[in-house]
């Protein structure tokens, strides 16, 4: 189901978190019509059932692009979040994220694990390029950071979430985000560890699901570590196509933080926030959503 989103003129950006945020700009974005959740689980696997696509956690890395690396480790897997058994010191994240050989959209927590047990989750351990593969078979496109952006804040102007200035007003749970002690405890009031299903928690202004918390979403856009130099959305029905000859240390812009996201860790649950990821750096807490441009 796909929701119209009129285009128009706002600000994004924020001056009040991280450097990565700034400066605050005034953009303009065309007409779209945007998916109203992240891709599914089950959505992504009709999509690999008629064209056979093999994700990019499905390949064994190139051992010319880790060199030095541990040849054990060279093989298929990805990233997945592991709760740690008490309080740890939250400047080391290789705490809580593990490399899990055969750990793919498939099994999202390695072997063992299915897809279908979550089908109505957002659909994790998917590069940048699978995510593109998605959205041409799909006849739609990745949207861009501006683009994005305008969309999360639901025709809300300055304010830090996509619902108002508090994380939780009133105490009411608006989004998949992680609630306890991170990373070893949750209290989700919902029991939510990890993802949850998508359009679970309210829509915004524009009726779009999830664009806080949950997963991160891949943009077109290519990382910069300021606003100032990134690469803007095309305005008024623009078209956009994929990057060629992306190398392994290539990063395009990530968006609307996740179920990890904290306020005692990571403050990302926020329209403005971004993160650079590298276009073949799976996890399991980074999806996507797509956007129509005719």
């Amino acid at each position: 189901m796909t929701v119209f989103v009129p285009g128009g003129t706002t600000t994004i950006g924020s001056d009040r978190f991280y450097p990565e945020e700034r400066p605050v700009r005034t953009i303009t974005v065309g007409d779209l019509h945007w998916d109203r959740c992240p891709v599914t689980n089950a959505e992504f696997a009709r999509f690999v059932e008629e064209t056979g696509h093999v994700t990019v956690p499905e390949i064994a890395p190139d051992p010319a692009d880790f060199p030095g690396a541990d040849p054990a480790l060279l093989v298929p897997g990805s990233q997945v979040f592991m709760m740690t058994a008490g309080p740890v010191h939250l400047g080391d994240w290789t705490q809580w994220w593990r490399w899990q050989p055969g750990a793919s959209w498939r099994a999202p927590l390695g072997p063992g694990s299915s897809w279908e047990d979550v089908a109505d989750h957002p659909v994790v351990h998917v590069g940048w390029e699978d995510a593109i593969a998605y959205a041409e078979w799909a006849g739609k496109d990745l949207p861009y950071e501006d683009e994005w952006e305008y969309a999360a804040r639901g025709g809300l102007v300055g304010r830090d979430f996509a619902w108002g200035d508090e994380l939780s007003p009133g105490g009411a749970v608006l989004a998949n985000t992680f609630r306890g002690p991170f990373p070893w405890r949750s209290d989700d009031p919902d029991g939510f560890d990890r993802t949850s299903p998508v359009g679970h928690y309210p829509a915004n202004g524009y009726g779009l699901h999830d664009m806080i918390g949950n997963v991160w979403e891949w943009t077109r856009t290519r990382w910069t570590p300021t606003r100032e130099a990134e690469q803007p959305a095309p305005c008024c029905g623009g078209s956009a196509r994929p990057a060629d000859q992306l190398a392994e240390t290539d990063r395009m812009v990530t968006k609307g933080g996740s179920h990890l996201c904290s306020p005692e860790y990571c403050q990302r649950y926020r329209p403005a926030a971004r993160q650079g990821q590298g276009v073949r750096d799976s996890t399991s807490h980074v999806g996507f959503r797509c956007v129509s441009r005719s």
